[in-house]
């Protein structure tokens, strides 16, 4: 007997009555211009090459996916009407909507599902490579029917649909032409509730009402106005004095969060981070001397006071990391806190693993020097940079910062792999396999693909670890192979885990419905109404 998930029943009719249930009928009247500030300005509108984060803060709105999440992480309808898994975990059957049209009018099909995961997301797809690894083949019996075929059961690929993740697209515009050059990547066509217009770069970004869309009566917003404002202070100013109404993922200066919230005008939250789980940390080139000594590498994290990063850069927005797995999973029985480097003696550790290492003081007061790439995405980044580079001054390192535009820093790290040092946050995602496993997979060194293996540090028995976990279906089983993989790559530390990231969302009083998923503003707005 098949094991059946059935969504057809959950309407996008009733989703959206009972996401707006608890607002008065009147509220939901059609119209308004909602502008989000989303910082920096993304490097390109192609979210299936690049997981860049400001990328998605776009497209999410254009590209629909097959599912979405509620806050249970439990998939409801998108794209697709229902699903179905066979006991074996190597079919899923998906039934398609028959009522979807892509922005140029042309007809949504299961080809396009074809397209897009065997041709685009599995080859190209930064975290889809690895996600639809055991995905052989997409067989599509009938317009409105998509069937995957499995290698091997992948109950984490449930968890990948969404239009965030997996957007679908119509293979019609991109199916010719290379996919990672192609003419579309920054005038994007979806199914989305929302259609690109136009994009007036180091302005906005604009997207126009799907007049069209396969959800009756909605979006309600008549437009999305995305901006891109260099400036903090301006952000946080366009913020107070309401001419922008949405700003999440460090967008407003942590300093100015607790003042914005003051406001009558101004709410703000933590939700709609559930299905990322952002962890701030510090890629270390392991190919690189000196860092390709692992007692280097712990010296380096024994150095970093994870709490003053909390408190002085991130103002109490976050918890210290214990590893590479966030605290999030702990009900899963999948984390387990690593090596601890937050102990009291810390710097003396630091010192006395940089002696062992052959690494002394010279007359200078250092051992070596190393060049910190800080990440490009906003002010906080460089305050972090300028508190890396006096922690590790303290243990004798002396630490260069270096800034660059989006696009040069991602090609530095993940192509050229010219760096010792940067800073960043991952997200671990809903399930480690599609978040974690990048990290430090032998076959996620891929120069090119970006926030995969950049440490370029592997192992034989954590690749076994990985790659028995992916399949395994006990959770008790499962959860112990992953606290075994915490053990050996935190004592490894090809990665220095900072911080479990918890950003807040600032949204104005006016908009309502604007965070619905655990997603965030990583959501498509199809329910967002101005009041």
């Amino acid at each position: 007997m098949l094991i059946i998930r059935r969504l057809a029943a959950v309407s996008a009719g009733l989703l959206a009555a009972a996401v707006l249930a608890s607002a008065p009928a009147s509220a939901q009247k059609p119209g308004g211009t909602l502008v989000q500030i989303t910082q920096p300005e993304p490097p390109n509108l192609a979210p299936y090459i690049s997981t860049s984060g400001p990328i998605g803060q776009v497209t999410a709105k254009v590209f629909d996916g097959l599912l979405e999440y509620g806050f249970d992480l439990k998939p409801v309808p998108s794209l697709a009407e229902s699903f179905e898994v066979t006991p074996d975990g190597k079919t899923i059957t998906f039934k398609l909507r028959q009522n979807a049209k892509f922005h140029d009018g042309k007809p949504f099909t299961s080809a396009d599902v074809r397209f897009t995961f065997m041709d685009v997301l599995k080859k190209v797809h930064p975290r889809g490579i690895a996600t639809f690894r055991e995905l052989t083949a997409v067989e599509t019996p009938d317009p409105y029917t998509a069937i995957f075929k499995l290698e091997k059961a992948a109950p984490y690929m449930l968890m990948a649909f969404s239009g965030y993740e997996s957007p679908v697209l119509p293979q019609h515009v991109y199916g010719s032409g290379d996919i990672k050059t192609h003419a579309n990547a920054n005038i994007p066509v979806g199914t989305g509730p929302f259609r690109f217009v136009e994009w007036r770069r180091g302005e906005f970004v604009r997207l126009d009402k799907n007049k069209d869309y396969w959800r009756a009566g909605l979006p309600y917003l008549d437009r999305i106005v995305v901006r891109f404002i260099g400036d903090s202070s301006t952000r946080t100013a366009a913020l107070e004095k309401g001419e922008a109404h949405v700003a999440g993922f460090g967008a407003i200066p942590y300093n100015d969060v607790k003042k914005l919230a003051a406001l009558p005008s101004v709410e703000v939250t933590t939700k709609g981070y559930e299905m990322v789980s952002p962890i701030v940390e510090l890629l270390l080139n392991t190919k690189h001397a000196p860092l390709d000594n692992q007692k280097v590498r712990q010296a380096l994290a024994y150095a970093i006071d994870r709490q003053f990063v909390i408190d002085n850069v991130w103002f109490g927005y976050g918890k210290p990391a214990a590893g590479p797995i966030s605290s999030n999973f702990a009900p899963s029985g999948m984390f387990e806190a690593g090596k601890d480097y937050n102990a009291a003696d810390r710097v003396a550790r630091a010192n006395a693993l940089l002696d062992e290492a052959g690494f002394p003081k010279k007359a200078d007061g250092f051992r070596f020097e190393l060049v910190h790439d800080l990440t490009p995405y906003g002010e906080e980044w460089q305050r972090f940079g300028e508190a890396v580079q006096q922690q590790l001054a303290q243990v004798g390192v002396k630490v260069t910062l270096r800034y660059e535009d989006v696009a040069k820093w991602l090609k530095r790290v993940y192509t050229d792999y010219d760096y010792d040092i940067s800073s960043n946050f991952l997200y671990n995602l809903a399930d480690p396999v599609l978040g974690v496993h990048r990290s430090f997979h032998s076959d996620r060194i891929r120069p090119g693909t970006v926030f995969v293996n950049g440490a370029r540090w592997s192992s034989p028995e954590t690749d076994k670890i990985m790659d028995q976990a992916t399949v395994e279906p006990d959770p008790a089983k499962r959860g112990a192979l992953y606290r075994e993989l915490i053990k050996q790559t935190s004592e490894a530390s090809p990665v220095i885990y900072v911080l479990e990231l918890q950003f807040p969302t600032l949204v104005n009083k006016q908009f309502k419905n604007v965070i619905t998923s655990p997603l965030g503003i990583y959501g498509n707005y199809a329910t967002a109404y101005r009041e």
